[in-house]
Parts: structure tokens; sequence; C-alpha cells
């Protein structure tokens, strides 16, 4: 019984430079009809071929149904994703996409402190708009390698000024997260994206604040397998196991399937005949995302928070095992 996910053909009607090795795309459906609606943080699924499908997040205007928009970082080191939006994607193509899906969600708050670094500002971007639209306090802190490679400071700087600070590195150094993060408030979301470091110093230095105040967004996965889960998407998340085979039972099919040491639970599913929606396989997109009907999951994924983690009722199964020496799926 196959779990999928509807796919979209659309058109490139806009490729630009916005900073120094990104790219923004424009994306439309080719009959001008609208797109799928989507909230700040959201993410999109772009199907650039066999075998090559990334996620990339939407910066656009989510008033705005005719058009998705995201921002390419060119990798040079990556796995040929942006490579190839860089070099062989061109405007008048038409590609397919999956999504939006959101795990960065914009929550309620009276106040908000966003922290972006590098192609980061990406979500960070449609989450300012957003917060300024409710009339919200709000501080944008926005971190870079050089101000060239700082994709839409400036328009952020023109439109919310007195709001946002831009700390190029060759001109501020490092971001000061003790100055930004020193003093723990209960009035506060901290909303962060950028590389690791960056998120790991902000987890480090959130530590003493209320639980769930600091939102993490990862593009590449913490190391978690083998000898335990790693952190979560926020400071406090429960370790991992130890490694072990145990038994999953597909619901909707009533196939018990026996998972073994070192094989995912979405590689032991698919070799059963069962086709699950997935992509990343490192626990960071959200695409394999299943319910759990009994048992208790090892989460190793990087998108929960504490609180999902605890409750137990989904699970991203292309990396999360069990605690518990069976779990029961909606698959």
């Amino acid at each position: 019984m196959p779990v999928t996910e509807p796919e979209l053909d659309v058109k490139v009607v806009g490729k630009a430079p916005v900073a120094e090795g990104v790219v923004l795309l424009s994306l439309a459906r080719p009959d001008g009809g609208p797109l799928p609606a989507w909230t700040p943080g959201a993410h999109l699924d772009l199907l650039l071929g066999p075998g090559l499908v990334r996620q990339y997040s939407l910066c656009g205007d989510p008033g705005d149904s005719s058009v998705f928009q995201v921002a390419v970082l060119r990798e040079p080191g990556g796995r040929g994703g942006s490579a190839y939006v860089h070099d062989r994607l061109a405007e008048g193509d038409t590609i397919g996409v999956r999504g939006p899906r959101n795990r960065f969600g914009l929550g309620e708050s009276s106040r908000y402190l966003f922290v972006a670094g590098g192609i980061g500002i990406t979500p960070i971007l449609p989450m300012v708009e957003e917060a300024a639209r409710r009339g919200c306090d709000w501080r944008l802190v926005y971190g870079g390698r050089t101000r060239a490679s700082m994709a839409f400071a400036d328009r952020l700087a023109r439109d919310h000024p007195g709001r946002v600070e831009l700390c190029p590195q060759d001109e501020t150094g490092l971001l000061d997260l003790d100055a930004l993060l020193g003093d723990p408030r209960t009035d506060t979301l901290v909303y962060c994206c950028g590389p690791e470091p960056l998120l790991a110093a902000a987890q480090e230095r959130c530590a003493s604040w209320p639980k769930g105040a600091l939102r993490v967004e990862r593009f590449v996965p913490t190391a978690r397998n083998g000898a335990g889960a790693a952190e979560g998407a926020e400071e406090g998340a429960t370790a991992g196991t130890v490694e072990r085979a145990f038994e999953v039972e597909l619901a909707l099919t009533g196939t018990t399937l026996t998972v073994p040491e070192g094989r995912s639970i979405l590689e032991v599913v698919e070799e059963a005949g069962v086709a699950v929606l997935s992509s990343c396989r490192e626990g960071t997109c959200g695409t394999c995302e299943t319910a759990v009907l009994s048992g208790v999951p090892d989460h190793r994924d990087d998108l929960l928070t504490e609180e999902e983690r605890e409750a137990g009722d989904v699970m991203f199964i292309c990396v999360s095992r069990a605690r518990s020496a069976r779990l029961v799926l909606e698959l």
C-alpha cells in the first residue's frame, strides 16, 4: 500500500543571482494556476532528475500563490543538486516539486529573535516578514562570510531599519552569541538556521532558556547512529539506545517485519514491497514522517521538538529506531 504525496510540474520563470554563489529560482505552474499554500519555514522538494531530489526552503511571499521562490547556494563539495541548479537549470525548463512541507513553523509569541548564518536566511526571511505583519517585537541578527555572500541583506536592512543587524565575518567577526543568548527570556522564541557550528553554539547557550524557546533547522544531519541518537531539533532531546533488532508491525497490511541492527525501518519496509515516500534518508527533510500507533520510538532525526519526541506519536523511519521490542506503524 504505497504512501504518496502529490507531485506538481512547475516551470522556471525566473533565475537570478542574489548574492555571491546564490541564485534565486522562481517557479510557477505552466498553466498559470495557483500553487499549494505554504507558511513561513516551509521547504519544497525539487525533483531535478532521476535520484536527484533536493529540499530548499521557500523564501518568497506566502500570500502570493502564483510563484514559489527558493534560493540555492552553490556547494562545491555537495552531492550535485546545487551544481545542477546553477549550471543546468534554465528559465523555461520544467521540473517536478513535492510539498510544501513545514517542520520549522513560526510559533505564536510576542517577541522573536531570529539568528541566521549564510544561506540559513532563506527560511528566516518569510518569518521576519510575518513577524512584522503581526506587529510583534522582533530582531534579526544575520551573519555571513562577506557582505557580498549574504543573500537579501540589503533588502532586509532597507525594509526593516533598526531591526536587522548585518554581521559580515570579515568586518565584524563571528556572531556574538553570548551577548545575544546569554540572558534567558521567558517571552521570546529564538529561531536559528545556518551552518552546524552556529546551531550547536546556539543550542549550548540556550540550555538555560525555557523549554522549547529555541527552534533550529538543519540542512545536514547531526551524527547520531551507532552509539545512539544525537541532539534533536531542540536542546534537551533524549539520547538514543543501544543498537539491536526489533519488530515493526505494519497496521494497514497486518505484516510484521524484523529490523536488524545496521538497517533502517525504511529499508526493511521497502524491501517488503511497501512504497513509502522518502527523500533525504538522513532525518532532515520530514518526507518519511510516519504515525506510531504503539511502541516507543528511538528518535534520531533532526526535526522533532522535545515535546514531539516525548509524545511519540510520529517518527521518521529513515533514521529512527525503537526503544521498545516492537513498534506498530500506520503503514
